[in-house]
């Protein structure tokens, strides 16, 4: 019998922190954060991290792994979530995977392939050719070796053809093929997953509550912090403070600031839904604006049970 793995999933500012501290609770698990920010040390407001009293009170990983500076990977990711899975099994508790990061939960849950390693002198060559003769001489010869990675990608987007193309370069295989070659944990675990769906107005009034918490408790005291460091790039564009940076550089004021992570946000929280809807394997739990943390937790355990 195959050992158990749960994933709570959902869209930012739903309610899963709640949930999932209550769930761990009944199933004896542990929480791995499938977050690509709260990877992060020093970004805690922006990114809402679990309490330190939560995170005393039911064991957390994958938070506050790397330095802000540090470029992360989902391959990094995959790597390390894994094996803290595995950790966590050995020793006889569930892992509950937590996180609105659909891609890392993706990678989790179907794997990933070992990519070749970036060939920077074949993408200068290729790039000159687009800059010559344009980028379509580049989607045609995509679509000579590859079809099916070329059926996916849009003729003008130049970054995934060049990838594409130089997987095939480097790996003599086409990219799509290599996609079906991977092992996720699915092939291993016994993997269910749960959904978090909520009205939309609803949901966004949580996130406009969720912002102007942030400030209160000290976003811009905490961007200020992290502008004395030399941050990468991703670390730079993450949602809520890379408007505040903007702040900070005198770029608009600070109700700008707020109004344009409240929009930002909400659209994250669009683009959440459309990536989970696409999997057919998610259960999903309706919850209304004032729902109880520990019932719903209750209603996933008997699912479980």
């Amino acid at each position: 019998m195959k050992e158990r793995l749960v994933f709570l999933v959902g869209p930012t500012a739903i309610g899963k922190t709640g949930i999932s501290i209550e769930l761990a609770g009944l199933i004896n698990g542990e929480v791995i954060s499938c977050d690509s920010m709260q990877v992060y040390k020093g970004m805690d407001i922006g990114t809402s991290k679990p309490a330190e009293g939560l995170i005393t009170r039911i064991p957390h990983h994958m938070i506050d792994i790397i330095e802000p500076s540090d470029e992360f990977s989902v391959a990094q990711f995959r790597r390390m979530a894994v094996k803290a899975i595995e950790d966590i099994i050995a020793r006889g508790k569930t892992p509950l995977v937590v996180g609105g990061s659909g891609l890392y939960v993706k990678v989790l849950i179907d794997g990933i392939f070992e990519a070749p390693s970036t060939d920077r002198e074949f993408r200068a060559r290729l790039k000159q050719e687009a800059d010559e003769f344009g980028t379509g001489i580049l989607y045609i010869r995509l679509q000579e070796v590859d079809k099916e990675a070329a059926s996916g990608i849009h003729p003008n987007d130049l970054r995934r053809i060049l990838r594409a193309l130089e997987v095939y370069e480097k790996a003599k295989a086409p990219i799509s093929q290599l996609r079906t070659n991977t092992v996720g944990l699915s092939d291993k675990y016994e993997v269910r997953i749960f959904g978090l769906n909520m009205e939309r107005p609803a949901l966004y009034k949580k996130i406009e509550e969720r912002v102007d918490l942030m400030f209160k408790e000290g976003l811009v005291d905490e961007a200020k912090r992290l502008t004395e460091k030399k941050l990468s790039l991703t670390a730079s564009q993450a949602l809520g403070y890379k408007e505040v940076f903007a702040f900070l550089r005198g770029e608009y004021d600070i109700e700008e600031a707020k109004r344009l992570i409240k929009r930002n946000t909400r659209h994250y929280a669009k683009r959440q839904f459309t990536w989970f809807r696409r999997d057919k394997r998610i259960e999903w739990m309706m919850l209304d604006e004032n729902f109880d943390s520990k019932e719903i937790a209750k209603e996933i355990w008997k699912k479980l049970s």
